[in-house]
């Protein structure tokens, strides 16, 4: 390709199509379409998906053309196929797959071939429409991702060893008040990022670092799991319901040593050292904004060497899924929590397409919306 921007659009697509051909390849047919859990869908629904969306937006939006096969796209259609009932589809085989997607690939790099990425069309200006795309399938690609942490047999036949625990300072960075851009005024971000605007915000603190597992340990010690003050009502009624007395795949052993299981495999490790007692449980909601840039970071950090606590921690080895309190991963993953995928629903041709979302949220609700479909209105990075 002569065009450099192309050659990068042209990677980024092959990047993201190995990643997802690599998480699956250690694992087998029966696997590959069974059903890890009610809120996920089997592996062969996220795996033949992408060849979808990459279709509608990269052949059919771009080209005008119909799509070769009406029932597939029905087939792998979100908003009429919930979660609960993809196991029961004739989902495509990993063969079917791979063939129909290498197909859509081959057709999309000719048509990026002839793409004017200067041009007025708000799909095309920047490349909007490919960087669309990639984000869709790296979004599949932790889907999956969650799905091979519970599904037998794992990811990997060997897993790394965890990394040893490493101290932080667990202290609480002062944000001034002022009026400072939140979101990102790109359109790499998902939508719900932009547009970038300035708020007021009043002068508040938020911990340095997120929560570690010594945190949860030491939690998990002072009797956390069954202290109701500590949690919410929607927590409080999972935990009686389902008798967990720590994170989903974390299981005390003798001798205070704890396992944790990562893609099918128990690592051993040690809890960290004994810290200060827990005012509260590392649940707690915080009020969140962007740290400032220029002046006002370096305020907050000169704050924070002169005022913060200066209590030290130790962190334990993250496991594979962030530990909830609810157990519950829509909480955790914007992947999990959309109902993945739909493309420009009862619209053809291509002039009717309007400028997509990977995540199905709009910039005027700003929350999320049932599916990957288009919104209403094209992305202000978009149109200028």
């Amino acid at each position: 390709m002569s065009d450099e921007r192309k050659r990068r659009i042209a990677q980024a697509l092959l990047d993201a199509r190995q990643r997802t051909v690599e998480l699956v390849a250690t694992v087998d047919d029966e696997r590959l379409h069974a059903q890890p859990d009610p809120i996920l869908s089997p592996l062969a629904w996220d795996y033949g998906p992408v060849g979808v969306y990459e279709e509608l937006w990269l052949v059919d939006a771009l080209s005008g053309e119909r799509p070769a096969d009406e029932r597939r796209l029905a087939m792998y259609d979100a908003f009429t196929n919930p979660r609960s009932s993809r196991a029961a589809l004739p989902l495509m085989g990993r063969a079917a797959v791979d063939s129909y997607r290498d197909g859509v690939r081959a057709h999309a790099l000719e048509l990026l071939e002839e793409a004017e990425l200067d041009g007025e069309d708000p799909l095309l200006r920047d490349g909007y429409v490919y960087g669309l795309v990639v984000q869709h399938e790296h979004q599949h690609a932790e889907t999956m991702l969650q799905s091979l942490q519970i599904l037998p047999g794992g990811l990997r036949p060997v897993m790394p060893p965890l990394l040893p625990p490493r101290a932080v300072q667990r202290d609480t960075v002062l944000v001034p008040a002022g009026t400072y851009p939140i979101g990102n005024p790109h359109h790499e971000p998902y939508d719900n990022e932009a547009p970038q605007h300035d708020v007021d915000l009043r002068a508040y603190g938020i911990d340095r670092f997120p929560v570690t597992c010594g945190d949860w340990l030491r939690f998990i010690d002072e009797g956390g799991y069954g202290r109701r003050e500590l949690w919410d009502a929607d927590g409080w009624q999972w935990r009686e319901q389902s008798g967990e007395r720590a994170p989903k795949h974390w299981r005390r052993g003798d001798g205070g040593l704890w396992t944790i299981e990562r893609f099918g495999h128990g690592a051993t490790t040690r809890p960290p050292p004994s810290g200060p007692t827990s005012t509260s449980a590392p649940t707690r909601r915080r009020r969140s904004a962007a740290i400032p840039p220029g002046p006002a970071r370096s305020a907050a950090s000169r704050w924070s060497a002169t005022s913060g606590s200066g209590r030290r921690a130790r962190s334990c080895p993250t496991p594979a899924s962030a530990p909830s309190p609810t157990g519950n991963t829509r909480r955790s993953s914007s992947a999990a929590s959309t109902a993945c995928c739909a493309g420009p629903r009862g619209r053809r041709g291509r002039a009717s397409p309007g400028p997509a979302s990977a995540t199905g949220t709009t910039r005027s609700a700003g929350r999320s919306s049932p599916g990957c479909a288009a919104p209403t209105t094209p992305p202000r990075s978009v149109v200028r």
